[in-house]
């Protein structure tokens, strides 16, 4: 059963809209600015959506609301299956409760439904509830997941809605990861590890800093080809397979050799049945960090000696976590569309020898690969093409 994406909402800094992010994108902008969105923490380089940091309830909403627009959906959809992942989820509501409880104990308002005060109630705030959130927004009674894999969630979402409508279990399901990680206890964490930019994000460059968080989601509607058909449904291309995998290493350092990565790569290929020749374009993970970038330059250069067009997007969108892999996967959607390779924004000079893609080129695409490699070593490979039936 081949399974086609009909739908998708996009929200990211550099636009509230798939078209607007898209336009800007291939015109090499850059939403990455000087923020200082808390007072305790000085300024430093974000990708936001707006003039503050994005609430995650109201930006699940938006970007899902988007994906059934642009599907030409209309809820209730109660067979849909729901698959929303994040990294952070709620996180900038629990750390509105830590603050609370230091300051206030004992802080009853949070705790009881009655006296709960805007999305500071305890029970709202659990890790899965963008999910839960999602399938009554839509009005789902189907299969809700909530994937967590760090950098890699959006994939993972993406591969496990994939999986839903190719073992019968739905015909249609939504799927993506939303991210809204700009909270103190995230910008000091990054930071004490020593992984934020001072300046932007300038994926394989040489001279490349670190990495630039970043808000925003996407969300996919997919269906199988027969019920897209039915339905007459536009469609921007075809899921034709993923490759999971996880290094068992360390907690952020990735695999050296990238053994675990490359079976990933080598998984989605086979499980989509594509040779590396049949590959057109790589949207890389891409962080501007120095062990990412080199360890994942490495891995393409040993699996693709050939040459392929490369780029990252995170130069114009940051760091969006587990959400990456999801805007990726719509920003691949898109080449596909319209025929054009992305830019790899940010980069001046590159370090590695790789067909690194510098400003927006038009090429002959057909088969994608878009890679996101999580802390922990979760790695995901996601390939989408033209497809056979389409």
């Amino acid at each position: 059963m081949d399974v086609v994406v009909t739908g998708i909402g996009l929200v990211s800094a550099l636009g509230k809209s798939l078209e607007a992010s898209w336009r800007r994108l291939v015109s090499s902008k850059s939403a990455i600015g000087l923020h200082q969105p808390f007072a305790e923490i000085a300024p430093r380089p974000l990708a936001l959506i707006g003039n503050a940091p994005a609430e995650f309830k109201s930006l699940t909403q938006l970007v899902v609301s988007a994906a059934l627009q642009d599907a030409g959906l209309v809820p209730p959809l109660p067979d849909c299956g729901v698959v929303i992942g994040s990294s952070r989820s709620c996180q900038a509501s629990w750390e509105k409760l830590a603050r609370r409880l230091y300051q206030d104990y004992p802080p009853q308002p949070a705790f009881s439904k009655e006296g709960a005060q805007g999305d500071l109630f305890w029970l709202d705030t659990l890790p899965h509830m963008g999910a839960i959130a999602a399938a009554r927004q839509i009005g789902s009674t189907g299969t809700v997941l909530a994937p967590m894999a760090a950098c890699a969630t959006g994939i993972w979402a993406i591969a496990q809605g994939y999986e839903l409508i190719k073992t019968g279990q739905c015909d249609r399901a939504i799927a993506g990861a939303i991210e809204a990680p700009i909270t103190p206890l995230t910008l000091a964490g990054f930071n004490q590890m020593g992984a934020l930019a001072q300046t932007g994000a300038y994926p394989f460059d040489r001279h490349r800093e670190g990495l630039v968080l970043g808000e925003g989601g996407a969300v996919f509607v997919l269906e199988s080809a027969e019920l897209a058909l039915r339905r007459s449904a536009r469609v921007y291309g075809q899921v034709l397979g993923a490759g999971l995998t996880a290094d068992a290493y360390h907690p952020n350092t990735p695999e050296p050799g990238a053994k675990s990565a490359i079976a990933a790569v080598s998984s989605c290929l086979k499980r989509s049945s594509l040779s590396l020749k049949e590959i057109n374009y790589i949207h890389a993970h891409g962080t501007a960090t120095n062990l990412n970038d080199r360890t994942e330059a490495q891995l393409i250069e040993q699996m693709f000696p050939q040459g392929v067009p490369i780029s990252s997007t995170k130069g114009a969108t940051g760091h969006t976590l587990g959400a990456s892999g999801a805007l990726g996967v719509a920003f691949c959607l898109m080449a596909l569309e319209h025929q054009t390779l992305p830019p790899c924004v940010g980069l001046k000079e590159p370090e590695f020898e790789l067909d690194l893609v510098t400003a927006a080129r038009p090429a002959e695409i057909q088969n994608v690969l878009c890679f996101s490699f999580g802390f922990g070593g979760q790695n995901a490979v996601l390939a989408v093409g033209k497809g056979t039936t389409l």
